[in-house]
């Protein structure tokens, strides 16, 4: 007697899905452990984390006090201090992230970067672990603005949802802008044209963004130099997020798509200039 249709074996798709898994857990591992080594550097020397969560008390308490009582800047429904805390919290993460890049060039000069280049580990896992590590470094800035909103009677939604959002896209900013500033030391690679080339980018892009005032006082050209700069998208996002009533401009599925993409493009750009910080 014939048997009837012969079912076909699943045994030959099984370890091609086990080894995507695989493949895809030692991505993500790889990533962790550089994240885990750069956040372990930092918990040695928490000197820089203590005096960034500071630098907030000066804008907000002496900068947005006087601001809210002379109402010179129309912010709507908002107290100017509610306007301007998401925006000194996007100032936090782009000043700390854009000098990201200068520990790399003291990692080439000490040998690390040749030691972490002769690794198997992919390129990507290389930049995407110090980005990681880099978004860390926002969250004591972001517990400080929040802290202080609430001693300054600035209205702030402290519930789950809404801080776990704010927080998720400062993780997110400060890797973005971290990857650019990896990107700038891998194609100057001296400290110095580093340094000066940071200083010069960090006042326009936090002047010519939304996070001290509002888009419709800017002059037009200025107004189109802000569309064209990532901080006012997260700037938007983290004032939607945080302050009840504040709305956003571009919507917030906008600001996440346009802050992700941005970052994935500075991932795979950094990834590809990283091996030449070597020579």
């Amino acid at each position: 007697m014939k048997g009837g249709p012969t079912v076909a074996s699943d045994s030959s798709a099984a370890p091609s899905v086990a080894g995507a898994d695989s493949a895809i857990l030692g991505f993500g591992g790889q990533v962790v452990a550089i994240a885990i080594m750069e956040v372990t550097k930092l918990l040695r020397d928490p000197t820089e984390i203590i005096s960034r969560a500071i630098q907030p008390v000066l804008w907000l308490v002496v900068f947005g006090e006087v601001f809210t009582r002379t109402h010179a800047i129309p912010t709507g429904a908002l107290s100017y201090l509610e306007f301007m805390a998401p925006g000194v919290l996007a100032q936090g993460v782009l000043f700390s992230a854009i000098f990201f890049g200068i520990a790399v060039i003291w990692e080439r000069d000490l040998g690390i970067v040749h030691k972490l280049l002769a690794s198997p580990a992919p390129r990507t896992t290389l930049v995407l672990g110090k980005a990681a590590a880099a978004g860390l470094r926002g969250l004591p800035q972001a517990i400080m603005i929040y802290l202080l909103a609430a001693v300054l009677g600035a209205r702030v939604a402290y519930g789950p949802g809404p801080v776990l959002t704010a927080l998720g896209f400062v993780i997110l900013g400060s890797g973005l802008f971290a990857t650019f500033s990896l990107i700038i030391a891998c194609l100057v690679r001296t400290r110095e044209r580093f340094m000066g080339i940071g200083q010069l980018l960090t006042m326009p892009l936090f002047f010519a963004s939304n996070a001290i005032y509002p888009l419709e006082l800017m002059p037009r050209w200025l107004r189109v130099v802000a569309h064209l700069n990532p901080l006012t998208y997260l700037v938007d996002a983290l004032r939607a997020v945080m302050v009840p009533g504040a709305g956003t401009v571009y919507g917030l599925g906008v600001d996440l798509g346009i802050v992700l993409a941005l970052f994935v493009v500075l991932i795979g750009v950094a990834a590809r200039l990283y091996p030449g910080l070597a020579h």
